[in-house]
């Protein structure tokens, strides 16, 4: 399969849009700060993406208000995304142009704010009955509205897989004809649910977080959201990225914790490197799901060892950005997309100490090199896991 990549934006706490993340990346500079997030107490660091709450929603859109949905709408305005899409919807028409979004929380913040100001009568305030924002599919359903197009709509909500399992539903949709193009995406908003969730579950680090370092002791929930167009080759003849498999497996090992041996991982990796067509040996630069809880980093090394060589650059940006959760795979899929460009391959922030039990070197500083396949790796609870192999193509 080789279906092409057109245009690509993220925004995270490591900056908005592309040139501010390409920046923080090559300074090693993270966008982590103290948990300054209203309401909440506890201590930890998250990945908090600055001005989200003064973005203002165009008029026709403040029906869809919420923290999620600004965010998604900053991200929007990145990278000319809405000229690009604009100039597709003229070739080929708005309704072949699917919609298809990833979140693991959607407007889950904006539903908290509402019962918080629940009536005497035990109703949501007027400005709040927003069916449209109570429900998972929010997120889609507002970059549909936002962008104008009218082909099939989709959210995916698999946990931390979420956002890089959209690029499979587009792949898969586009091969079959049911569109010729998809604007992809993941939005995950920082909410209470989320940071106290998370807390409970014993994951939450006090400290920045330290990817694949021996003394990782958790991880940092971050915000985010990113897209990316693709379509059939033919009607973008001039790019020069292309999206060349794609894996997914679901071993259902357990709830929050991956199989021991990381079957479920090396599976999406093995069926992603099968549709690309290409030998493990061929990816230059693996983006790892690399979170900092301690069995998740140990594991995804199992599943490289079984894999590939020492050859392959592997690490996590999850210490610049915070778990962005169900905005990780997209913001994770730029990141990868973006060193077939660049060269730049981003190392590990806040690595220092090697593990003795993990089975596959980890970078530690970035590198710069020619990268001409690149990959990335997003697991989600209940073993819902997503692997996408891109690379460089020529007009």
């Amino acid at each position: 399969m080789r279906l092409a990549i057109t245009n690509y934006t993220a925004t995270s706490a490591a900056g908005t849009g592309l040139e501010e993340l390409r920046r923080s990346l090559k300074e090693r500079r993270s966008g982590l700060r103290r948990n300054d997030f209203e309401g909440c107490d506890l201590d930890t660091w998250i990945g908090r993406v600055s001005g989200v709450e003064l973005v203002e929603l165009p008029e026709e859109l403040l029906e869809l208000q919420s923290r999620n949905n600004q965010l998604a709408w900053l991200a929007l305005q990145q990278d000319d995304l809405l000229t690009s899409v604009l100039e597709l919807k003229e070739r080929v028409g708005s309704h072949r142009i699917a919609v298809i979004m990833g979140t693991s929380t959607s407007s889950i913040g904006r539903t908290e704010e509402a019962y918080r100001q629940l009536g005497a009568d035990n109703r949501m305030p007027e400005p709040m009955r927003q069916p449209q924002v109570h429900n998972l599919h929010s997120p889609g359903a507002f970059v549909a509205a936002a962008t104008g197009l009218a082909g099939p709509s989709m959210t995916i909500s698999t946990a931390c897989s979420s956002s890089a399992k959209v690029f499979a539903t587009a792949a898969r949709w586009i091969q079959h004809g049911i569109v010729d193009a998809a604007l992809v995406g993941g939005v995950d908003s920082l909410c209470l649910s989320i940071l106290y969730g998370f807390n409970s579950l014993e994951l939450i680090s006090t400290d920045p977080c330290k990817p694949f370092d021996r003394d990782r002791a958790g991880i940092n929930i971050g915000e985010a959201a990113g897209y990316a167009i693709i379509s059939r080759s033919e009607l973008a003849p001039h790019s020069d990225i292309a999206l060349l498999g794609y894996g997914e497996s679901s071993d259902a090992h357990h709830m929050s914790h991956p199989h021991p041996e990381g079957k479920g991982a090396l599976l999406a990796m093995s069926r992603a490197l099968a549709r690309a067509d290409i030998p493990a040996q061929s990816v230059d630069y693996i983006n790892l799901h690399g979170t900092a809880s301690k069995a998740n980093d140990r594991v995804e090394t199992y599943a490289l060892a079984d894999r590939f060589n020492n050859s392959t650059l592997a690490g996590s940006t999850k210490a610049w950005t915070g778990h962005a959760l169900g905005a990780a795979g997209i913001l994770e899929s730029v990141i990868a997309m973006d060193t077939l460009r660049t060269g730049l391959v981003p190392g590990t922030l806040n690595r220092v100490l090697d593990d003795p039990e993990f089975r596959f070197p980890i970078m530690m500083e970035n590198v710069e090199k020619t990268v001409n396949y690149s990959m990335t790796n997003s697991f989600g609870f209940g073993g819902n896991n997503a692997s996408l192999v891109f690379g460089k193509q020529h007009g």
